[in-house]
């Protein structure tokens, strides 16, 4: 089996009003190249007549995110013309790459009737050579995400980039990241052949698990060692895992605010071009 480095928990960091939980980084781990954030929003009830997710039009270069919206609602809106709401079950994909200005809220659905919210962001590097391609977006709901069972139905795997067990997703990811979600009932068991050489994303959002003979529970990030091995998982409850993985690029990641890049002028410039309109005025 892969060894395990270390399981890192998620630290309470409130955005606002949202309840938010930060698993990378912490102050045991800065990034786990290529990924560099996941913020945990949720769960939280929203009663009727709410402000919203309170994340407005901001700037970002140098990486892309990926949204997950486990349940409630996002309504996106960016520099680049993507303009979506996506509700339970599905995902957003954006490539800020140059430089865009985007912004995520409750649709005016959730802020008149409220209700339960949960969300993932993962903040995926991008390489130097792929820095300043050209903003894009992708949102897609539920089915039009590639879903496969299994052990006999006990797990299954939602597939948004790379292939898995035949199946290919249906983001292309510019920079061969695998990505998946995982939903396992009680008993369900799974093996991921990993290649050596790759970085694995493996973090337990919701439920209590084995893996590799250690036990790990909800809001725990799983760093392995970059070695051969499988990754042996068997869920003790319900379970969802945000589950990825990818060839670390091995570059250095400079980041400030909402830009990562590779030097300190690249970011200096990033705010020059921000600040003198180059990413697009808002509106």
């Amino acid at each position: 089996m892969r060894p395990i480095k270390k399981i890192h928990p998620a630290a309470y960091t409130p955005i606002a009003y949202l309840n938010t939980y930060t698993a990378l980084p912490t102050s045991s781990l800065d990034y786990l190249d290529p990924f560099l954030l996941l913020h945990h929003h949720g769960p939280q009830v929203f009663e009727k007549n709410n402000q919203g997710l309170p994340f407005g039009p901001h700037p970002h270069r140098g990486f892309e995110t990926l949204t997950y919206i486990i349940k409630g609602d996002i309504s996106h809106q960016d520099s680049s013309g993507g303009e979506h709401i996506n509700r339970d079950g599905g995902i957003q994909w954006m490539t800020a790459g140059s430089g865009l200005i985007h912004s995520e809220v409750s649709s005016e659905e959730f802020i008149k009737n409220g209700g339960e919210e949960e969300i993932l962001q993962l903040w995926m590097n991008l390489s130097a050579k792929h820095k300043m391609v050209k903003p894009s977006y992708k949102g897609l709901d539920f089915d039009e995400i590639e879903h496969f069972d299994l052990d006999n139905g006990k797990v299954t795997v939602d597939l948004i980039s790379g292939e898995m067990e035949g199946h290919q997703g249906p983001i292309d990811s510019i920079s061969g990241l695998t990505m998946t979600s995982i939903r396992m009932k009680e008993n369900g068991k799974l093996t991921l052949d990993i290649p050596a050489e790759n970085q694995i994303f493996f973090y337990v959002v919701k439920g209590k698990l084995n893996v590799n003979g250690q036990e790990v529970s909800m809001r725990n990030l799983v760093q392995f060692e970059l070695e051969e091995g499988v990754v042996e998982v068997e869920a003790l409850e319900e379970v969802y895992i945000l589950f990825g993985h990818a060839k670390p690029f091995n570059e250095p990641v400079v980041s400030q605010g909402p830009f990562v890049m590779n030097t300190e002028d690249e970011i200096r410039q990033a705010y020059q071009d921000y600040r003198s309109g180059k990413m697009v005025s808002w509106g």
